[in-house]
């Protein structure tokens, strides 16, 4: 019984010392009885010096009323996702995202533990980029587009009937100031197809905003977007959100899908009364903007799956662009090849004249997960290393190379198969198989493929250009 307890006492305070979040725990009184490692980086307080202070002694910022500890000590609730900036005993500041449990035992509470995590310079980000926003929206005249919204129609390259039939309709639209659905797999150019739309619209002298809701926590992304009044919570200042700083132009949300159900709820408000208040005002304010958002999962799915609701759905989904993935549109991949070789040519200062045949049956031939973006990448990536005039397989990235030589073969080599070659065609289909296996065994790595077959790297580029050319 003595090594059982003996043993989950060391699992828990393993546990506890190897969690990606604070963990504060007190007693009734309100000190201190265990500080893990993570709450020491983030409050800057040292383990040692936290045990057996008081939680007002480790942050005298706060009061009775406003820590989460003392409050749960108190009332015995848990307080759940709770906003706070503070200052510890260094004057040091700290944004931090809490949940605050009681410790009850028989009834009667025994502590506190609090569970932190640390947005300090997540927070610090993202008010930068509210802060840069104000900045844009204070210039006038032409910079003013510039800095915000600078993709038109002309910039989406394409002569795929579906590419020209979005184009067509995305025209169609931008005229009003409805809500629109964008839906395009990571990669296939959302926010460009969006930044067109807006600067093709009656919105284009306004402001045009951007923001990925899935790079924020939800609790953030709620001040953010909505802003927030002296006093909100623990640190809160005066602070207009992005829907403010779009009004009178268009404020694109990326990644719909990602953004907290609850979140969306007060989305849906906005859109269906027009009105907004900041976190913590009681003053509502009348905004027009044109909400685009963009989801890189089929919308539908994400409504069943219950990451979009569906009342949302259904209040975004007036219009809905879907951009179809590269590998549906290959007629236009020679095409953006051609573009992105002019566009790194004068980047670059070079004069590449294009890629060289066997590249181009490789780029018809893949299927381009990473769509557009992914081309531009290979593309770029090339020319960093082209010397002559042509792009050629082995310029291009690891991942690619290997499959110009993969024509099925599984790369074992059987005695049959050597049935009316000569040597030297048979010593060829022993490389060719012996590269195909040190490439699947390297995971696609050049490099590391070479050391398995003991060449120099230069060598094994060779040989691939040699057997691309039979």
């Amino acid at each position: 019984m003595e090594e059982d307890i003996k043993f989950y006492r060391e699992l828990v305070k393993l546990i506890l010392e190897n969690v990606d979040a604070g963990i504060h725990v007190t007693d009734r009184e309100g000190k201190t009885i265990y500080y893990n490692k993570v709450s020491a980086e983030i409050d800057g307080i040292s383990e040692t010096e936290a045990y057996g202070k008081h939680v007002l002694e480790l942050f005298p910022s706060l009061k009775e009323e406003t820590s989460t500890i003392l409050q749960v000590l108190k009332t015995g609730k848990p307080v759940y996702k709770k906003e706070q900036q503070i200052y510890n005993l260094y004057g040091q500041r700290v944004y931090l995202l809490s949940n605050t449990l009681p410790i009850i035992i028989d009834g009667e509470i025994k502590g506190a533990v609090d569970i932190s995590r640390n947005l300090t310079a997540v927070k610090k980000l993202a008010e930068r980029v509210v802060d840069l926003q104000q900045e844009i929206n204070s210039f006038k005249g032409s910079t003013r587009g510039v800095e915000q919204a600078r993709y038109t129609f002309s910039d989406i390259i394409g002569e795929d009937p579906k590419i020209l039939a979005l184009k067509a309709r995305a025209q169609k639209v931008a005229r009003t100031d409805s809500p629109i659905l964008v839906y395009g797999e990571t990669g296939t150019g959302k926010e460009l197809l969006v930044q067109a739309i807006h600067n093709l619209s009656p919105q284009s002298k306004g402001p045009f905003v951007s923001q990925n809701c899935a790079a924020l926590p939800a609790t953030l992304m709620e001040s953010i977007l909505f802003g927030t009044v002296k006093g909100s919570f623990t640190g809160a200042e005066n602070r207009p959100g992005l829907v403010e700083l779009a009004d009178g132009g268009t404020l694109f949300l990326d990644e719909i899908n990602s953004m907290d159900v609850e979140l969306q709820t007060k989305l849906l408000r906005f859109l269906q009364e027009g009105y907004i208040r900041r976190i913590g005002d009681s003053q509502i304010k009348r905004v027009k903007v044109r909400v685009i958002a963009s989801t890189n999962m089929e919308p539908l799915l994400a409504v069943e799956k219950g990451i979009l609701r569906r009342d949302l759905y259904y209040r975004l989904n007036v219009v809905t662009l879907t951009i179809p993935p590269l590998r549906e549109r290959k007629g236009d991949i020679l095409l953006l090849t051609e573009h992105f070789i002019k566009e790194f040519n004068r980047k670059f200062a070079t004069t590449v004249k294009g890629i060289s045949a066997e590249v181009e049956k490789l780029f018809l031939e893949y299927d381009w997960p990473g769509n557009v973006r992914e081309l531009r990448g290979v593309i770029e990536g090339a020319l960093n290393l082209v010397e002559g005039d042509w792009i050629e397989v082995w310029h291009l990235p690891d991942h690619l190379m290997p499959k110009a030589l993969n024509h099925g073969g599984d790369g074992a080599v059987f005695l049959g198969d050597f049935e009316g070659l000569s040597l030297n065609d048979a010593v060829a289909m022993v490389e060719r198989k012996m590269i195909q296996k040190a490439l699947e065994k390297s995971g696609q790595n050049i490099s590391k493929a070479a050391k398995i077959l003991g060449i120099p790297r230069q060598t094994l580029q060779y040989k691939i250009k040699e057997l691309l050319k039979k």
